[in-house]
Order: structure tokens, then C-alpha cells, then sequence
């Protein structure tokens, strides 16, 4: 399964000044499958060890944190030779050793000749519980689901991703219906690694949704094994309201719509366990785009979108009769919520850290899907379930604010008027690429 996450590995490898690398991620994205696969392509060892399931391992870090002999106990521990430039060491689940994730800085200062991938799937909730973390002497990623194009790869469908890859616009609209068949498929698989596998092996979207159902029982699963009983039920309630509130018209997340009563700061630390944990993305308000749109931010009114458009839609208990509807009801389903989320998925696998907000007037008659802060430039988004292009908001947003680049994306084909680029649906990922 091709994920485009390997050629950054492979700049890593390769670059000065290494450091020893995290890779960051919900459960379940694939990233214990794409730390191996790096190994096995691009070294002559690796050797690989799990702090979820081996908590041996935990001892190995405790007499000292120098790397060396950390080295050594390793190579006992496997059984193999770890020699530097051509071994991978992949500790994985590093979350549950906090000397062990420590020891990365020791690794970046007086041994930086060892290449060290670690992975942690709840790492970002073992931070705020008080966990170190070795800043500045880390590289950093981000794994995320399958992007529809990783998706295709998965597929097979290298040809579709040539055309893309050459912005070969007349092409693509010439396959268009094609394509469009491959979009309600991830629309309802999504991109979890483990439920497109099973879709390439049985092609059966009932199995598929069955694959779904039990990463959903996982997730609840870890909400009872890493969190104090008293908050389970804050944290049900904020995750399996989601396709509701985005099923909104406005989709702007209101506690009192999920529960009578209830008040944001009864739900805050639920609501940071779900996104720090990468189960959840938290997309802020923003009235006055300026840069930086961080300072502007209000984090009081926000959208939440689940980490994956299929997990959504099993979530939402989407029909399999909707991918055969020939006037594609899936991308306007629930007022636009799954194409609004696979959009937002999109682009925050598109490549570096892109700050993603949204976009509403001082008196909320007007709003932006997404508001974009690329180099120097802020780019609203709209989104667009099919190929209704009357976007008033997305007027408003231009004539007050002016923008050097302003994207629409739907089902309509590639077009430019002026700073405004019709994105098809599909290659919203390659925005960066198309806008230039």
C-alpha cells in the first residue's frame, strides 16, 4: 500500500542534521505498517520493539539514559547488530516509556549517528497527563488516513494518478464520471489502512462497514482504558455527536445541541483528549483574516470533524444504496457534512503544517468553509456538495477582504476567473500545486 509519507522518511534518511524522528498519528492510520515498510526498503536491519506490548522494555531505559548502552540492550533484546546509517531502530507506542522518549534527546546530542523512528498513537494525551518531551531535538510527522489519491494507488489506478500529477485538466474531465465513482467509494470506505485493505481483498462494502464498526468499538475501548471513568461519558457524548452538528446548516459545534444544559467547561478536557489524541480536528473561528490567523483566532466557536469521512459515514449510518444514486446523493448528504470532512482531510494530509480555520463576519450572515494560511497568503475555501457554484458567502468574503487566491471546490471541472480557482472535489489535495 503506497503512502506518500515514505518520501519524507526518505528525505529524512538523507538529510544533515538529523534528529531522531516521531511520527505522530490517531490509532489505526497505518503508521507501525509504514515505519516497517521504510525499514525494509530503505535498510539493511531493522529492528523493531513495542512499549504497548513489551513492558520489559520499559527497564532497559531506567539505569541511565545514555545511548550507548541503551544500544547495547537493544541489540540483546533483539538479537541483532545495530550498526549506524544501516540499521532502523523503530520504537514503537513510546508513549507508554516516558525515559524512553527522553532518551531521544540523548540520541540527538551524543549519538546522533543512530537512525531512530518512534511512533506514538496517544502521544499527544500522554503530554498533557505531564509526560517530557525532548523539545527541539526531534523531527516531526504526521500520519493521517489514506488521502483519496493514496486511496487510487491502493486501487491500482496509477494511470488516473498520472493525469492528475500532470494537471492534465482535459483528461480529467473526460474520465470525470470515472472518477466521480471513485470518490463515492472513499466517501464510504475512507482512508483507515485496515478497511481498505479489506475492501481490496473482498470488494464487499458490507465487510467494509463491518471493519468500520470495530475500529468505532476501539476507539471506545481506549476511551475506558486511558481516562478516569467520570469523563467517559463527556467524551461519548462530544464523539458521537459529531455527525449531527456537522449535519447542521451552519455545523458550528454547540454543546447545549448535544446536551441540554450542558456548558463548555464541563466538556474542555474530554474535548482535548479527543483532539489530542488525533481522533477529533477542532477547526476555530476566524472574524478578521490577518496574519497570523492564530492571533486572531476564537477558539470559543469552532466545527469538529471526525478524523475520517468513512468512519463518519459509518458513524451517520450512511445507506450503500447512496453510491448508486445517480444524482450523487452521497456528496450532499447530511446538508454536505461528508463532503465538508473529506475536504478538510484533504488538506490537512496535503503536505506541511497548513493552520486551517473558518471563516464568519461579525454578524455570522455570511461564512467560509475554511480559511487556509499558505506562506504569506490567506485563502478562503468553499465547499460545494455538487455543482451549485452560487457562493455568496465566498462574494461577500472576496469584495471585503480582497484575496490574492480564493478556492471553490465541487463537482464542477477546473476553472480560473481571475484570483478565483474551481477546484474539483478530487484534487483539492493538489491545491498548493494548481494555485501556483
Amino acid at each position: 500500500m503506497y503512502r506518500k509519507l515514505i518520501k519524507d522518511l526518505v528525505g529524512w534518511k538523507n538529510k544533515q542534521g538529523r534528529k531522531p524522528l516521531v511520527i505522530q498519528g490517531a490509532r489505526q492510520v497505518g503508521k507501525t505498517w509504514l515505519m516497517q515498510e521504510f525499514g525494509r526498503l530503505e535498510y539493511r536491519e531493522a529492528v523493531y520493539f513495542n512499549f504497548d506490548r513489551n513492558k520489559a522494555l520499559d527497564a532497559i531505559f531506567e539505569p541511565d539514559l545514555n545511548p550507548y548502552r541503551i544500544i547495547e540492550e537493544l541489540e540483546a533484546k533483539s538479537g541483532r547488530k545495530v550498526i549506524p546509517g544501516e540499521t532502523l531502530i523503530m520504537l514503537d507506542e513510546i508513549q507508554e516509556c516516558n525515559r524512553a522518549l527522553v532518551s531521544l534527546k540523548y540520541f540527538c546530542e551524543e549519538a546522533p549517528e543512530y537512525h531512530i523512528i518512534a511512533a506514538g498513537s496517544l502521544l499527544g494525551v500522554a503530554l498533557h497527563k505531564g509526560t517530557t518531551y525532548p523539545v527541539g531535538k526531534t523531527d516531526t510527522l504526521t500520519l493521517y488516513p489514506l488521502t483519496f489519491m493514496e486511496f487510487l494507488a491502493a486501487l491500482g489506478e496509477e494511470g488516473l494518478l498520472k493525469i492528475f500529477e500532470e494537471k492534465n485538466f482535459r483528461l480529467i474531465q473526460v474520465l470525470k464520471e470515472e472518477i466521480i465513482r471513485y470518490l463515492k467509494q472513499y466517501f464510504f470506505i475512507g482512508g483507515m489502512p485496515g478497511v481498505v485493505q479489506n475492501f481490496i481483498n473482498k470488494r464487499d462494502l458490507g465487510e467494509v462497514r463491518q471493519e468500520q464498526e470495530i475500529i468505532l468499538k476501539d476507539f471506545y475501548r481506549d476511551f475506558s482504558k486511558h481516562i478516569a471513568p467520570s469523563s467517559i461519558p463527556k467524551l461519548a457524548l462530544i464523539w458521537d455527536s459529531i455527525p449531527e452538528q456537522l449535519g447542521k446548516e451552519k455545523k458550528r459545534f454547540i454543546y447545549k445541541d448535544m446536551k441540554p444544559g450542558a456548558r463548555s467547561s464541563q466538556y474542555e478536557d474530554a474535548l482535548l483528549w479527543l483532539t489530542a489524541c488525533g481522533l477529533v480536528y477542532k477547526i476555530n473561528r476566524v472574524s478578521l483574516p490577518h496574519l497570523p490567523l492564530i492571533s486572531y483566532s476564537e477558539a470559543e466557536v469552532f466545527k469538529l470533524y471526525s478524523l475520517d469521512v468513512g468512519l463518519l459515514a459509518a458513524q451517520s449510518a450512511l445507506s450503500m444504496q447512496t453510491l448508486t444514486d445517480p444524482n450523487h446523493a452521497i456528496f450532499d448528504h447530511f446538508k454536505g457534512a461528508l463532503t465538508e470532512q473529506f475536504v478538510l482531510q484533504e488538506l490537512k494530509a496535503s503536505g506541511e503544517m497548513l493552520p486551517i480555520y473558518f471563516w464568519a463576519n461579525a454578524k455570522n450572515t455570511s461564512s467560509v468553509d475554511f480559511l487556509l494560511q499558505w506562506e504569506d497568503k490567506i485563502i478562503p475555501l468553499e465547499v460545494k456538495a455538487s455543482v451549485n457554484l452560487q457562493s455568496k458567502s465566498l462574494k461577500a468574503y472576496m469584495d471585503s477582504w480582497k484575496p490574492s487566491i480564493a478556492i471553490r471546490s465541487s463537482l464542477a471541472d477546473y476553472n480560473r476567473n481571475g484570483p478565483l480557482h474551481e477546484i474539483p472535489l478530487y484534487l483539492v489535495g493538489m491545491f498548493r500545486e494548481i494555485t501556483q
